[in-house]
């Protein structure tokens, strides 16, 4: 399992790969929460979100030269097939063929072979291990893996060194698996509360700490979060989240589009609406400390999505 000491090694083997994103903060936003919200803006990250950290630290161990195979939805997949070709490494991504088009095409102009599935009838971790078995590659999971947790915590490290001076928050992180939720709170080391934040249906991990025991989906698809649906807490991330991690939250995917739409008015971030489901639970949440940290995690939306975020602004 990962820890402080691996988070930190993965920051040395990523330094000048990846960008040190800013924690922003603006008062407008603060007025409509009630409170003050600092917002790090992972979207401003090479491919458009956190996932390049986890697929570096993971690929950058890997002997030299040798191929990787990826399963995501659009942003590890991005991240992965970007590390692989600035290594020099071949890359297979099996991705749903209905993830936002735009994830698909980044993938392949980052260099990757892409093979699409259905999610509701096919199970990627089956199409990928008979790839690997056929081409002798290795498999780089988009969170159940030590170094790709080790590579997300980075982003708390950066919390850490961007909010001293602040005594008392929430850092509230968009969950899928977990693996960012997992490196986040590892790195925090008790210096704030870290809490996951869940797209409304797809709330597998906040029941998952209610229960005390891993929780499923009852679906996989559904919801315009499409970066974390995932079906069920992973099983190297959820032991740390029931350590380290507060309550998990809940937001609507309206709740998502608004806060989408809020981080262009007063930020001029584009996100996703998976990226921004922990901004929205910083505005329209009341149970928060009166300071809260929101990873905003991703920015890589459709066109016709990020329109209708706007229309409701």
């Amino acid at each position: 399992m990962s820890s402080v000491a691996d988070i930190r090694a993965a920051a040395r083997r990523m330094e000048g790969q990846i960008v040190q994103t800013p924690l922003l903060n603006a008062p407008l936003l603060d007025r409509i929460a009630g409170r003050k919200v600092l917002v790090k803006a992972e979207n401003l990250q090479k491919t458009g979100s956190f996932k390049l950290r986890g697929a570096w630290s993971a690929l950058s161990v890997l002997p030299p030269g040798e191929g990787v195979l990826a399963y995501s939805s659009g942003n590890h997949a991005q991240g992965v097939a970007w590390a692989g070709a600035a290594m020099g490494r071949p890359v297979v991504v099996v991705m749903p063929a209905d993830a936002p088009s735009v994830k698909i095409e980044n993938t392949r102009a980052y260099g990757a072979e892409v093979v699409l599935y259905d999610r509701e009838r096919e199970d990627r971790a089956e199409i990928g291990a008979a790839i690997i078995a056929a081409r002798g590659l290795h498999l780089v999971p988009p969170y159940d893996h030590p170094m790709v947790i080790a590579g997300q915590g980075t982003v708390g490290l950066e919390i850490v060194a961007q909010a001293e001076g602040i005594d008392e928050a929430d850092v509230l992180v968009p969950c899928g698996g977990g693996g960012l939720t997992a490196g986040i709170a590892l790195a925090l080391e008790g210096r704030f509360r870290p809490r996951p934040v869940e797209p409304a249906g797809f709330d597998d991990t906040a029941r998952a700490l209610a229960a005390g025991a891993p929780q499923r989906n009852p679906r996989l698809g559904g919801s315009i979060c499409d970066a974390i649906l995932t079906p069920e807490p992973g099983k190297l991330t959820f032991p740390r989240l029931q350590a380290l991690c507060g309550p998990g939250l809940v937001v609507s995917d309206e709740e998502a589009l608004r806060a989408v739409a809020l981080a262009f008015t007063h930020l001029r971030l584009v996100l996703e609406p998976g990226g921004a489901v922990a901004l929205a639970a910083a505005l329209f949440r009341q149970d928060l400390p009166e300071t809260v940290i929101a990873v905003a995690s991703g920015g890589n939306v459709d066109a016709a999505i990020f329109a209708r975020a706007l229309a409701m602004a």
